[in-house]
């Protein structure tokens, strides 16, 4: 059983912030870094537990937030997504997984939530609202291959849980913002969804690796995990925030039978009003 295994790190407990954990200047990315290494190798040895044979770890953070040197031996590291979506995850492998994944753009209560960067209000494929989690679990399901596990805040929980009911999932953290700051431009909504309350990383650990097994005893034991099935045609709508000069922005992309295709054509953003 090949796991694949997408790692980012906003949704890691003890992460607190993005400015001061979330980039190669920040002044604890280093600890950042570290403490999603820990969740990772918690989720690895948990997997490996329940019968997983290989584990491939992807650094799917922005500007890598993987250590490793701390990075549990029994695995294959991955980082680089030259080839696109659905960055080297083939039907080869038999379940996809996240670990310190974050919510989608807009949600409520959710910390440090965004997709792809704090510049997004939404993206939706076919009218169904998604983040970065939902991204590669459409493109894992047209390849046939289950998402069974995420860790993160308790909405990005949440989220995985509507997308792909059935998935495993654990909570480190949970955002206490209300609303979802459409009207703030990225600066602005970056520093937004700051406050939450997070569990102790051991404590985090501990129940990422209890859930990373669980999920693997239900992959072995060939328990049906639900897929999100959207039929073709394809349409893809992005909604940019408003900055400066420059006005909300919306781009809106098609493709006739192939979501991965889809995630893989460029933007053409024009003003919501043009």
């Amino acid at each position: 059983m090949r796991i694949y295994l997408m790692t980012d790190l906003e949704g890691v407990a003890g992460v607190l912030n993005f400015t001061d954990w979330c980039t190669p200047e920040s002044r604890y990315y280093e600890l950042a870094k570290e403490l999603l290494t820990g969740e990772v190798n918690a989720a690895v040895d948990g997997f490996l537990a329940g019968g997983a044979t290989a584990v491939t770890v992807v650094d799917g953070h922005g500007a890598g937030a993987i250590n490793p040197v701390l990075l549990d031996p029994r695995v294959e590291l991955m980082r680089g997504f030259a080839m696109g979506w659905p960055f080297l995850l083939d039907d080869g492998h038999d379940a996809v997984a996240w670990v310190g994944q974050h919510a989608k753009a807009g949600t409520a209560y959710a910390h440090l939530a965004h997709t792809q960067w704090f510049n997004y209000i939404d993206l939706a494929v076919n009218g169904i609202s998604i983040g970065e989690f939902g991204q590669l679990a459409l493109c894992a399901s047209e390849l046939g291959v289950p998402a069974i596990f995420f860790s993160g805040d308790r909405a990005g929980c949440a989220e995985a849980q509507a997308l792909t009911p059935g998935i495993e999932t654990v909570s480190v953290k949970r955002g206490t913002t209300p609303g979802c700051g459409d009207e703030l431009d990225a600066e602005q909504y970056m520093r937004r969804n700051v406050s939450a309350i997070h569990l102790h990383p051991q404590r985090a650990r501990e129940l990422i690796r209890a859930g990373a097994e669980r999920a693997m005893h239900q992959a072995v034991a060939a328990r049906p995990f639900v897929q999100p099935k959207i039929p073709a045609p394809y349409e893809r709508v992005a909604v940019f925030r408003a900055g400066g000069d420059q006005p909300r922005t919306v781009s809106c992309e098609t493709h006739p039978s192939s979501v991965i295709a889809l995630m893989n054509m460029s933007f053409d953003p024009r003003p919501v009003d043009g």
